[in-house]
């Protein structure tokens, strides 16, 4: 059993401290920090943990630490976890910056420490669905819509949102992005609020995202295509759908209702519409003990640093291709 601490435990810290609880096989909950007094306290009434004076007071009784602070503090926090020479889980974006992100890889490296990388929406069951199932989409699209809340406005929807989206794509994609065009509009805050981004892949893959947090409804959906199969992802409601075409004398072809005929012009098909069973999971309990089943048999984090690089890379990219394109229409 490994040793956990949490750092920050504001609205996500607090969902991770009741995480971490119920995931008792793999850790023992020991302690947090947390400078500000109200959320400290808060914490003291409702779990039986101490509060440390500081990181480093912490560092010393854990084994793994849970960085759930703001991002700007995520490369202070996370460099001094890997000089303590703890193993860390850190939240989503990695860094505030691709430079630190690098430099984060280069130290975890050096001190031997695991980290991963809180890309929650891997651990979606939606997206378990498909783990067994052979995947090389050559189109993808993918809206996530949220009501406007304050929360998260200091950084673009991009940062913010997209972000999700983006490492769900660079996981499936296992090409290089060759290409980027985005556009965004800041309507309630001062960064951008609604933004779109097109990513083309070096393979011929195309990927469309858009990402708004300032719609009227909710929407967390990724559609793949690919040569013999549709796929719909529904990350809100937890749902998936596979469309996979075949052809008639196939001898893979699944014999059951939801198998129909198809006329091309290259003759009749086959279509099998299936909805698999979905396991209902707590995502974030389950990042956080799958990571700590990597340090107990020394095995890679199923969303290491530098798959966080990667999405905070590209996210920027995006940034920065909004920002060009909002200077040449001023």
């Amino acid at each position: 059993m490994l040793k956990i601490g949490v750092l920050g435990t504001g609205h996500l810290g607090k969902i991770h401290l009741k995480c971490i609880q119920l995931a008792s096989e793999v850790y023992e909950l020991v302690g947090f920090y947390d400078p500000d007094e109200a959320a400290a306290q808060q914490v003291l009434e409702n779990y039986n943990i101490q509060r440390f004076s500081s990181p480093n007071e912490l560092f010393k009784a854990v084994d793994v630490v849970d960085i759930v602070t703001p991002t700007t503090t995520h490369f202070e926090m996370a460099t001094q976890a890997i000089r303590a020479g703890k193993h860390f889980f850190i939240e989503k974006p990695i860094t505030r910056t691709v430079e630190e992100a690098e430099e984060l890889i280069k130290l975890a490296q050096e001190f031997q420490v695991k980290a991963q990388v809180g890309h929650v929406e891997r651990f979606n069951p939606a997206l378990l669905a498909l783990e067994d199932m052979e995947l090389d989409p050559m189109f993808i699209e993918a809206h996530r819509l949220a009501v406007f809340n304050p929360r998260g406005t200091d950084v673009s929807v991009v940062l913010d949102l997209m972000i999700h989206d983006l490492d769900i794509v660079l996981s499936l994609v296992k090409s290089e992005v060759q290409f980027i065009s985005a556009s965004g509009v800041a309507v309630a805050s001062d960064t951008p609020d609604i933004a779109n981004a097109r990513l083309e892949f070096e393979n011929g893959c195309v990927a469309n995202l858009t990402a708004s947090r300032i719609s009227l409804k909710q929407m967390r959906k990724v559609r793949l295509f690919q040569k013999d199969a549709y796929l719909s992802l529904d990350f809100l409601d937890k749902q998936a759908q596979i469309v996979r075409l075949y052809e008639q004398t196939a001898e893979n072809v699944p014999i059951d209702a939801n198998l129909m005929e198809l006329d091309t012009p290259n003759g009749k098909k086959l279509i099998h519409v299936y909805q698999p069973d979905i396991e209902p999971v707590n995502a974030i309990k389950l990042e956080l003990e799958t990571f700590g089943q990597s340090i107990l048999q020394n095995t890679v984090p199923k969303v290491p640093l530098e798959d966080g690089y990667k999405a905070l890379k590209v996210a920027q990219e995006i940034v920065r291709e909004i920002e060009k394109r909002a200077a040449v229409l001023v």
